[in-house]
Parts: structure tokens; sequence; C-alpha cells
């Protein structure tokens, strides 16, 4: 960071919060109001905090890669406005006046990350070239798909909106890491927005426009980025839709015979459209996921260990074993690093809530009985959803990381959903025991006068 980042900070602070004003009455009611000024501060202090962790503590790192080479587009938009057009759209093969900036970006021709440059260059051209300010705009952008994930969450189920809250927003490692310059951040927008247009196309059939919109916009963003997180989503998502279909049947008998069907299908569909979604991609090609997982995980196991390798069990790119290592993967993602692993302030951070999803978990299992609290999450589809995106997420994260380093950061995305089907739970579980108290009161006191002169003379 430079010393004019200090300057313009405060400057396009204040503007944003400008913004976010305005926009509140919009988009919020009486009960997500004091929610919205908060999260966008804490997504700040998160994109502000990364910079600082990744120069003064790192040493460097993706986020001043990525700036560098923002800083080579927005150098040739000051010397040619043509050549930084060609430079920001990714002209392929480049040309004679592009090749002087060209052979200085080494992601130029790697799509996934150029893609975050094109994003933070158009971000450069309105701040200044600013990577501070920039980072806010990243912030600021995933902070709309976050809020449009929480107000999903809440028209399905408003009554956990507190928690909910935390669960979305106020997770330290998510609005850490899922803010700044980073590919994470547009990441959790992205993945906000696919969840919102998802939920408000397929399954409630409202704000359809919208919905397609924000949706497509969501899955562009994810397909440019980061596919699996889509190709996590997909197959819980198109379950969901199944399920949903199911239980609106108005016979019992035949919905108990359809729905191993519509679990089927939505398995079946799924795949289909991971297949299909990523045929012929070198990179993301479901037939070459396998292998390519088994190499990262060999190489950041082994070369990027740092003192925080794990170690799931072997693993050669099969489905097999895929299988065998899968319950170590989701233990590892979810629940990992155990306290006694920290060894740095990064860990520390992930290993405390690590430890909150695993007292969350044990306690909820526990009041509820393992067979009640499964019946719970089958016979709910938002939980049904996100427990199976957590779990499928986590089993790709949980084997192509190696090392807690790493994995802190691949694992947000899966987080909000996870602790959001917890706290759901967790409201269900005292919703469900304050009516059998209801219950038990209402009976107390509505019982007839004679019966309980007759049990106190007994």
């Amino acid at each position: 960071m430079e010393l004019k980042d200090l300057f313009l900070t405060p400057l396009y602070l204040g503007i944003f919060y400008g913004i976010a004003f305005a926009l509140r009455k919009r988009y919020t009611n009486a009960i997500t109001r004091k929610y919205f000024i908060p999260a966008l501060t804490v997504k700040f202090i998160g994109a502000i905090g990364l910079g600082l962790i990744y120069q003064f503590y790192y040493g460097g790192g993706d986020t001043f890669n990525y700036f560098s080479h923002v800083k080579i587009v927005h150098e040739a938009f000051g010397n040619s406005f043509g050549t930084g057009l060609k430079l920001l759209m990714a002209q392929t093969p480049p040309d004679g006046d592009m090749l002087r900036y060209t052979v200085r970006m080494y992601w130029y021709e790697s799509p996934t990350e150029y893609f975050i440059v094109q994003v933070a260059s158009v971000f450069s051209l309105l701040c200044f070239n600013s990577y501070a300010v920039i980072g806010l705009c990243f912030a600021f952008l995933s902070f709309c798909g976050m809020w449009a994930m929480y107000v999903t969450f809440l028209r399905i189920y408003p009554l956990a909106y507190k928690k909910l809250a935390i669960a979305v927003f106020f997770l330290p490692s998510v609005f850490f890491w899922g803010s700044g310059l980073m590919k994470d951040s547009l990441c959790m927008g992205a993945l906000g927005w696919t969840f919102y247009g998802f939920y408000h196309f397929f399954i409630a059939k409202k704000n359809l426009t919208t919905a397609a919109l924000l949706g497509g916009l969501g899955a562009y963003i994810l397909i440019s980025v980061k596919v699996y997180i889509l190709l996590s989503f997909m197959p819980a998502a198109l379950i969901w839709v199944f399920t949903e279909n199911n239980r609106r049947i108005k016979s019992a008998a035949l919905r108990t015979l359809l729905k191993p069907v519509f679990l089927g299908l939505g398995v079946v569909a799924g795949y289909i459209g991971a297949t299909n979604l990523t045929a012929g991609d070198e990179k993301y090609d479901v037939d070459k996921l396998g292998e390519r997982a088994r190499i990262t995980h060999t190489y950041l196991s082994t070369y990027v260990a740092s003192g925080s390798v794990y170690d799931i069990g072997e693993f050669d790119g099969s489905l097999g074993s895929t299988l065998k290592v899968a319950p170590q993967a989701v233990v590892v993602s979810i629940f990992r690093p155990f306290l006694f692993e920290v060894r740095n302030p990064v860990m520390l951070l992930s290993a405390i809530e690590a430890t909150m999803f695993i007292w969350l978990t044990l306690s909820l299992f526990y009041r509820a009985g393992f067979v009640k609290g499964m019946s719970t999450i089958i016979g709910t589809p938002i939980l049904s959803f996100s427990f199976l995106f957590a779990i499928v997420f986590a089993i790709g994260v949980g084997i192509n990381s190696g090392n807690f380093g790493t994995l802190v950061r691949y694992k947000i995305p899966l987080m909000p959903f996870y602790l959001s089907a917890l706290y759901i739970m967790q409201h269900m579980q005292v919703v469900k025991a304050g009516a059998k108290r209801g219950t038990s009161r209402s009976a107390q006191l509505n019982r007839p006068k004679k019966l309980g002169r007759l049990a106190t003379t007994e």
C-alpha cells in the first residue's frame, strides 16, 4: 500500500457509506435494518486488514500480485486508451501494442486469475489506482451478494434472523478472507447471488426477473473464477427442487413412493449439469478433477506445508480413494484445526471457529438424538440443501488443500451455510421445546377445578 491510500481511503469510505445509507431503506425492513451497516463495516475492516496482513505479516501474496497486474493495465490506459481497453477485454492473441504490457503479466493467459485483474482494473479507473480503495470496492461488491444470501435465508426461516446474521456476516474467517482484492471476495458475493436467484426462481417462484439476473450473474462469476463452488452447489440445489416438488404432492403414499425417485433424479441431474458445464475444460473437467486433486494435494502438502500440513490418508485421484478419504476430508474442513494444532495466529482464529462448529453440532444432536436430528434434516429442505452443499464442498477442499494455511481460505463458502443450518436446527428445537412447555402449562391452567381438588386431596 502507498501513501495515497491514506488520503483516498477515508474519502471513498465516506462515499460507500453514503451509498449504503441511501440504499438501506430500500433493501431492509424493521428487523434487518440494524445489521446492514455493521455487516458492511466488517467487510471493510476485512478488506483493509487483509491488505495489512499480507503486506506486514506475509510480506506479499496473491492480493499484491493481482494489484501488480492492475497497475500495468492502468499504465496502459494512461498511455493509450485503446491499448488499455484491449488489455481489459483480454484480447487474444495480443497485438504489437499490447505485447509490451502482456510480457510483464504472467496471469494474462490464465483466465480465472485474470478475471480478478479485469474487475479490479475497472475499479482502478474510478479510484486513482489505489490498492486500498480497490479492496473496499471488492468488499462492497461481496457484501451485496452476501446480503442477498441473508435475505434468502430469512425468507425461508425468519425466526432465526439474529443468529443467521452471525452466520452470514460476522464469522471472522468469512469477513476477513472474503473481503479485499482476492478471488474469494467475488466468489462469496457470487455465491450469495446464485443462492438468491436459485431459491426465488425455482422454489419460491417470485421476483423471477431479478432472480434470473442475479442468479445468472452469480453463476457466471463462479464459472469464471472458481467453478468448483458451482459444481458443489448444483447437486444439492437440484435435489432441493425435486424434494420441494415432492412435498407438494397431496397423497402421502405417492410422496413416499416418489421421494427416492426425486432424489435419484437430483443426483443424476447434478452430475449431468456438472459434466456438461466443464466438459473439455483442461482444469475443471469432471473426468480430470480426481487427478488434479491428487496433484494439488501432493503439491500443497509437500511444498507449502509451513508446519500446518494435515494428512487425510492415501489419495490417488480415483473414485474409490475419494470415497475412502471423504469422511476425513469433511472433518478436516469443518472441524479442524483443533486448538492443539495451532501454529500461528491465523490458525488460532480458524481453530476457534472449528471448535464452535464442533460444540454446536454435538450439542444439537445430543439434545435431539441422532435419529431425530437426521430426520429433521431430511424433512427440512433448507437443512438438507445447506448440509449437503457444505459436505460436498468440504470433501473437495479437504482433499485439495493439504495444509491448514490454504484450507482456512478455501473453505469459507461452506461456513455460512453450515452454521446457518445449525442455527436453524437450534431454533427449531427451542421452538419445539417451548411449544411443549406451553402445552403443558396450558393444560395445567385449563384443568377442571374438580380434578384439581381431587388431585390435591389425594
